[in-house]
């Protein structure tokens, strides 16, 4: 399966981000004051001046192998994220992705290992429930799966903590699966109906 994600919702905007910028002297919001916007997020955004891209909220919902789920989890300020558990559940559907840059020969021993793995991981939970009890035989069995197997995970960014996910994985630097994941959620962001964070995208030069 591929990755994939989906934008669940949003809250704020580009004048919210300016409001809060504006809160110390006045939040009113005239013609004026309007139109000094795009020109207000390039100062903050440049400066430094980050603490108003925090009110705004990014509610993703994205299905990534672990390897991918572990980027995720190393930004942790300003994001929140709940996830798919095999310590509460059995994970009775096995989900694993599968690289598209891999030659056949690769990919067809990474599907049959992932197999054999999920074969594996039923069989052992099955014969160590009566021996373990039930949530110990979930909470090690999931040792059998591999960092390929797939999770859903509800994922919020503030757009502060959007903007510094973008920076670190939207790289050549980053891995391949991560880099698309991050490029998805960007596009997701950018083609929302009325486009309305297109002044602070521009502003981080996202």
């Amino acid at each position: 399966m591929k990755n994939t994600v989906e934008l669940l919702g949003f809250y704020g905007d580009d004048k919210v981000h300016a409001q809060s910028a504006w809160t110390s002297t006045s939040r009113e919001l005239t013609e004026n004051k309007i139109e000094r916007i795009p020109n207000l997020l390039n100062m903050l955004a440049s400066e430094g001046h980050h603490t108003p891209f925090e009110k705004s909220t990014l509610h993703f919902l994205v299905n990534v192998d672990q390897a991918t789920h572990i980027h995720l989890l190393k930004h942790r300020i300003g994001v929140s994220i709940n996830g798919e558990s095999a310590r509460y559940k059995e994970l009775k559907e096995d989900k694993t992705y599968l690289p598209e840059d891999w030659n056949k020969k690769w990919l067809l021993d990474l599907e049959a290992f992932s197999y054999n793995s999920n074969k594996l991981y039923h069989k052992c939970l099955e014969e160590l429930t009566p021996i373990l009890g039930r949530k110990r035989a979930k909470e090690s069995a999931r040792f059998f799966k591999t960092m390929n197997s797939q999770i859903t995970i509800d994922i919020s960014f503030n757009f502060r903590s959007f903007y510094h996910f973008q920076k670190l994985r939207n790289s050549d630097h980053a891995q391949k699966e991560v880099k698309e994941l991050a490029e998805e959620m960007l596009n997701l962001v950018k083609n929302i109906e009325g486009n309305p964070f297109e002044l602070t995208i521009k502003a981080f030069n996202l």
